[in-house]
């Protein structure tokens, strides 16, 4: 085996760099594909792209100890502060230790009426014919079910008005990953940005700061079972609790990751099977014959397999947390080369899932493809949209509950169509985002009588 991985030419850096240069998904998908899944970068650092799941799994879990979060991904702790998904070292696994129960699956159970509740409110305002930015609409709905399970009646209500203050702070940071080449001032320089951030951040502490204050004044009200309370609970082996700014933290994590990321599952699903309304059909015959007309509930989701299939070949193709990195603690080896403390590793679920010695066809969309046991053949880290190791997304039960009911009502209620305004421009930022959203049209699902709102 060579001593280092594969590295571009020099005669190629402006060949690469104009590749880049018009897209960083169609420029990662160019290195891999022409110079192999570990790949140098030419760039003066430590930086490495990994697209081959035996290294992933090596950084990800097997040598998960050696690694930290990579500094881009630490830049976005000005979002969330020192939250699950910035953190590291002894201070992320006590976290982690403390956040635990509240996703176990009894707990999961009672947020399942919120999450229908929410898609059912909505589609109530829609009306067969119009056209549709469905990224807006399943921005909405999944922002109030989050709103509902993080902070119950409290601030449920000013789920709207805390969305807008979050994605102020999201579009801050995505500028600064804009300029991520050139030097970034530390956050306590006053400059315009760092002082939009800051205001932003006020806003969101005035909000959940108030929360927490008054959960902690009547510790006995009504909001017991949002995930708030359960956080303000929550005690470690030693007997000790988070602190106001630990739970701030976790819950704009939370509501951040809560609802952003299953917001573009569904609306990447609506935008496929519009595509392909031979697969639309496919899952409203699902629907008809598991449900026969009544609103899913959490005990039809196994029933719902095809359903199923189809979230996952939509993340496989739009993978919402579309790259993660790592950065090395101390001297490693991976994938048999040996990389100095420091390095980078960039791995990238984007290409990942669609390599064709994986997938077959991999650039075409086939829910069927899920319905054997390929999750099973397939290697750990061919397919990882949640990530993977002990850093695993601590919501993916979560967001695959509430990815299924929402869609189960949508397309029990309308079928969606594409028309001439339907386009799909990808923002590779924190997060694979539609620059422009998804536009489609609602039609009347025939097949189907109208099931009536929840009270």
């Amino acid at each position: 085996m060579a001593m280092v991985p594969a590295r571009p030419p020099w005669r190629e850096f402006w060949r690469v760099r104009r590749i880049f240069g018009a897209g960083v998904l169609e420029g990662l998908t160019f290195i891999h594909r022409q110079y192999g899944p570990f790949v140098r970068t030419r760039l003066p650092l430590q930086l490495y792209f990994v697209a081959d799941p035996a290294c992933i799994e090596e950084i990800l879990v097997k040598k998960a100890d050696r690694f930290r979060k990579d500094r881009t991904s630490r830049l976005l702790s000005r979002v969330v502060g020192n939250g699950l998904l910035v953190n590291d070292g002894e201070s992320w696994r006590r976290q982690r230790r403390l956040l635990q129960p509240a996703f176990h699956q009894r707990q999961l159970q009672s947020y399942a009426a919120a999450m229908v509740g929410a898609i059912e409110r909505a589609a109530a305002t829609w009306q067969t014919g119009e056209v549709r930015n469905v990224h807006e609409d399943m921005m909405a709905v999944t922002l109030n079910i989050v709103a509902e399970a993080l902070f119950g009646a409290d601030v449920s209500a000013d789920a709207g008005h805390m969305g807008r203050i979050i994605s102020e702070l999201m579009e801050e940071f995505g500028r600064i990953l804009g300029l991520a080449a050139r030097f970034q001032p530390p956050a306590w320089v006053p400059t315009p940005a760092n002082r939009r951030f800051r205001a932003s951040a006020r806003k969101v502490d005035r909000v959940i700061l108030r929360v927490i204050d008054a959960r902690r004044r009547n510790p006995s009200g009504p909001a017991q079972d949002d995930l708030l309370s359960l956080l303000i609970a929550a005690r470690d082996e030693d007997g000790s609790t988070m602190t106001d700014a630990q739970v701030r933290d976790e819950a704009v994590t939370l509501f951040l990751a809560g609802h952003e990321t299953t917001a573009l599952a569904l609306t990447y699903s609506l935008y496929l099977l519009a595509l392909h309304p031979e697969c639309q059909a496919r899952v409203a015959d699902e629907l008809a014959r598991v449900l026969d007309g009544r609103t899913p509930g959490l005990g039809d989701l196994e029933s719902l397999k095809y359903t199923d299939a189809v979230l996952h070949e939509s993340m496989r193709l739009y993978p919402p947390a579309w790259v993660m990195a790592r950065q090395a603690l101390t001297e490693v080896e991976i994938g048999g080369f040996h990389f100095p403390k420091g390095a980078e590793f960039v791995m990238t679920p984007w290409v990942v899932h669609r390599d064709p010695k994986s997938f077959a066809d991999p650039e075409a969309f086939k829910p069927e493809r899920w319905e054997g046991d390929l999750a099973q053949r397939l290697p750990r880290f061919a397919y990882f949209p949640f990530g993977g190791g002990p850093r695993v997304c601590i919501g993916n039960r979560f967001a695959m509950m509430e990815a299924k009911l929402v869609l189960a009502v949508a397309l029990q209620r309308f079928r969606f169509e594409v028309t001439p305004q339907t386009e799909l421009t990808l923002l590779p930022s924190v997060t694979l985002r539609p620059r422009h959203g998804v536009r489609l049209r609602l039609a009347a699902r025939e097949r189907l009588d109208p099931v009536p709102p929840a009270p």
